[in-house]
């Protein structure tokens, strides 16, 4: 009896093709290549199932012209690649990867802080150029972390994990904004205060974005927000592409209206915006939060068993649009 067909959108771990292989045919891309949209099309037409890497769009013209896919698997916590009211429509069910890159994700959000606090970019250019003839007092003084006050825009896993990171690493005071207040021990155990949006904004001296995307949150950081922080405010971008308007962030960022920004996620990336690339004052890293070998080998395998519990008849580990199953 044949075994059922599912795709592998980009490169992957060789391990994890092994473990698919077991329960199904498995067309693999490990040559890495970009597919067009058709192409996708074509390569996904007759598959029951597809890992994606969250670059790859599932929308109604992709699930129109392959109706044999039932289920969408994300090697990534966010996905804004998956029209999910499409996809319920159509009976497919999208699953992500949340949790086993929380912690990850975290370090990497407060390390872009401290290098865009401390300007460590910025600096670096400046040794490498050949610049550095003698020491200065206010060579490259950038902004305190310890003690500060960390404002946390988003507050599920992974802004908890920064929240304890600053609270009780660095003796930061921390406000948060969210959907939904936490509970008082969820509070307790970050140590962090619930305030509004407007109040965090003119009051945090970093701004840290880990809200995921939605239409809702589109340019949750417009030039509105912005000029609302302070002076010498520091934001950070680890949540998704488009959550900043990042034209608004290099005008910004050009007139000093903020001290900085590090940003992981761009709106259009790979692509990124061509006035960011020209300020000084950013630290830009190609959307790397959860790279690791351990936590990226975490993410491709909780896919990978998504794919396999779905179609071996059984429930999802971590389905996104569980009354969609046809």
């Amino acid at each position: 009896m044949s075994k059922p067909q599912i795709l592998l959108a980009r490169a992957i771990f060789p391990e994890v093709i092994e473990r698919l292989s077991a329960h199904f045919d498995v067309e693999t891309n490990q040559a890495d290549d970009i597919w067009s949209k058709q192409i996708f099309i074509e390569r996904l037409k007759e598959k029951v199932g597809v890992l994606t890497t969250g670059g790859e769009r599932i929308d109604a013209e992709v699930l129109r012209a392959c109706p044999k896919v039932r289920i969408c698997a994300n090697m990534a916590v966010g996905y804004n690649n998956f029209d999910l009211e499409a996809m319920t429509t159509a009976g497919v069910l999208g699953t992500n990867a949340p949790d086993v890159l929380t912690e990850t994700t975290a370090d990497f959000g407060f390390a872009l802080l401290m290098a865009t606090a401390r300007r460590v970019t910025e600096s670096e250019h400046f040794l490498r150029a050949g610049q550095w003839t003698k020491w200065s007092y206010d060579l490259f003084a950038g902004a305190e972390v310890h003690g500060s006050t960390l404002g946390i825009i988003g507050m599920g896993r992974i802004g908890q994990g920064i929240a304890r990171r600053g609270a009780h690493g660095f003796g930061m005071n921390v406000i948060y904004h969210n959907r939904s207040r936490l509970t008082p021990q969820a509070e307790a155990d970050c140590k962090a205060k619930y305030v509004s949006k407007e109040e965090l904004l003119r009051t945090a001296d970093h701004v840290v974005l880990v809200v995921p995307y939605s239409p809702a949150s589109h340019h949750t950081i417009g030039a509105a927000e912005l000029a609302l922080m302070k002076p010498s405010a520091c934001l950070i971008n680890i949540a998704r592409g488009g959550i900043v308007d990042d034209k608004a962030l290099a005008e910004a960022l050009k007139n000093k209206r903020i001290a900085a920004a590090g940003l992981d996620v761009f709106e259009g990336e790979p692509v990124v915006t061509p006035e960011l690339l020209k300020v000084p004052n950013v630290v830009l890293t190609p959307h790397i939060a959860s790279a690791t070998i351990p936590t990226r080998r975490a993410m491709a395998m909780l896919a990978a068993d998504n794919l396999i519990a779905f179609l071996s008849g059984q429930a999802a580990l971590t389905p996104l649009n569980p009354f969609a199953v046809r």
